[in-house]
């Protein structure tokens, strides 16, 4: 059978990847997709760096259009990234009646909706599974593997960078500051790092695993989005100490009315999370990925391993690759959907506004240490209704600031509280600050039991 034809878009790190991959297992992925898969046209502004990588038998050009032109192209691989000339480019594809792969995680997170349907009209497919977590088979787990289950939520280290800095500042007692520099000097971490350690990259896969998990649209604009950079050694430390460790985790959950157990809404959001370190999700460290997936049927389920990199996120593009040419001679209505739903059949379940989450909490507040001040701040959990599942007391750390009065001694107050809604958690937050004897702005990291 004539092998299936790809068309390249783009050859960087993972670019390169994807041909040397293909190349050095194609009579593997022969026998596994039914017929040969090449990669015959390639388009990058470098045309001489790429026709380099490619060698002499693959044409390259630097006109991206030109490969979604050429009519022997059965497949466009998209490895540009960004939004704006991505989308224009998969939607011309659609439109000229090619399938897609891409590992664009945040074209997909903004523009996901508007492709899917194009592609669905179209009567081709798009594929996605590097766009989540490099080569972990997290997306087809979920339209797969999983297809049983109603998906009840899902929690995952979906960021490489912010991971290895966690763990750096863990396992070294390091600030932020310093172990994002060692993050970059080792490579783990972009020039400008902004959108892992602010949490937007993690939020973008978030994003996609909650619709496809869900149905619902993909809605980047109403996740909750918190990074890492405020996160101290202190607290990191004082989290060890009361049995528990701090991941960036994305979070997306079914959220239900404890009254009448009707569903509320879909929650989304990435923040800084407690985790108890007896969990295997705490102990994913360095660079490395892990998605747990809570099905009613299969109960938890936890993927593991490298979320970027070269052939990792390779080996998810060949993966989709070899999904379409399966399919690419089935009749369209009969294909799996590309989020596993029909567009006309979104649910439309809203995501809630993060006041709106129920989760529980560690606070660190740096209180003078006098007669009083445990008894006024206990006093406002209680008068909430917000009850305290722990507590630590410790001196304040070396440099510490004072009140005004020279010589009053601090201290770090820490508690852990049990279930709350976050909107509740606000108000009392804010008359904790009001208080004269708190003397700096507290710190609010959310604990997630993953269980």
């Amino acid at each position: 059978m004539k092998p299936i034809q790809a068309g390249l878009l783009g050859i960087g790190t993972v670019g390169s990847g994807v041909f040397h991959v293909l190349q050095r297992n194609q009579e593997e992925i022969r026998r596994r997709a039914g017929r040969g898969i090449e990669i015959t046209m390639v388009a990058d502004l470098d045309t001489a760096r790429a026709q380099a990588v490619v060698g002499e038998g693959v044409q390259v050009v630097n006109d991206a259009r030109a490969v979604i032109a050429n009519p022997d192209i059965d497949i466009v691989i998209e490895l540009i990234g960004g939004y704006r000339i991505a989308r224009d480019l998969v939607m011309e594809a659609i439109a000229a009646g090619k399938h897609v792969v891409t590992a664009n995680k945040a074209l997909l997170a903004v523009h996901g909706t508007e492709i899917f349907e194009a592609a669905h009209r179209r009567g081709v497919m798009v594929n996605f599974e590097a766009a989540v977590a490099g080569g972990i088979p997290i997306i087809k787990a979920l339209r797969e593997g999983l297809t049983a289950n109603s998906i009840e939520w899902i929690a995952g280290i979906i960021n490489g960078t912010t991971n290895f800095i966690l763990s750096e500042m863990r396992d070294k007692g390091l600030d932020f500051d310093v172990a994002l520099k060692d993050a970059q000097r080792l490579g783990y971490a972009e020039a400008d790092p902004t959108f892992d350690i602010e949490g937007v990259d993690a939020a973008h896969k978030a994003t996609i695993m909650s619709a496809i998990a869900f149905g619902i649209p993909v809605q980047f604009d109403k996740a909750y989005v918190e990074g890492i950079t405020k996160l101290g050694a202190q607290d990191i430390r004082y989290a060890e100490q009361l049995g528990y460790r701090i991941k960036l985790l994305g979070i997306t959950k079914r959220s239900f009315d404890p009254a009448t157990g009707a569903l509320k809404g879909i929650e989304l959001r990435v923040h800084p999370s407690l985790v108890p370190a007896r969990r295997l999700i705490a102990n994913v460290e360095g660079a490395m990925n892990a998605v747990m997936v809570q099905g009613d049927a299969v109960g938890t389920t936890l993927y593991y391993g490298k979320g970027a990199g070269s052939e990792p996120t390779a080996s998810a593009v060949i993966a989709d690759l070899v999904d379409i040419t399966r399919l690419h001679t089935a009749d369209a209505a009969h294909r799996v959907p590309h989020l596993a739903f029909q567009p006309d059949q979104m649910s439309d379940a809203p995501v809630l506004p993060m006041s709106e989450v129920v989760t529980s909490y560690y606070l660190r507040l740096r209180v003078a240490d006098q007669a009083g001040v445990l008894a006024k701040v206990t006093g406002l959990l209680a008068a909430a209704g917000i009850s305290i599942d722990a507590m630590l007391q410790r001196p304040a750390g070396a440099g510490a600031e004072t009140d005004g009065e020279r010589g009053v001694p601090q201290t770090d107050l820490i508690i852990l509280t049990h279930t709350v809604r976050e909107g509740t958690m606000n108000e009392v937050l804010a008359q904790m600050q009001g208080l004269p004897t708190v003397l700096a702005p507290i710190v609010r990291i959310r604990k997630e039991e993953l269980a």
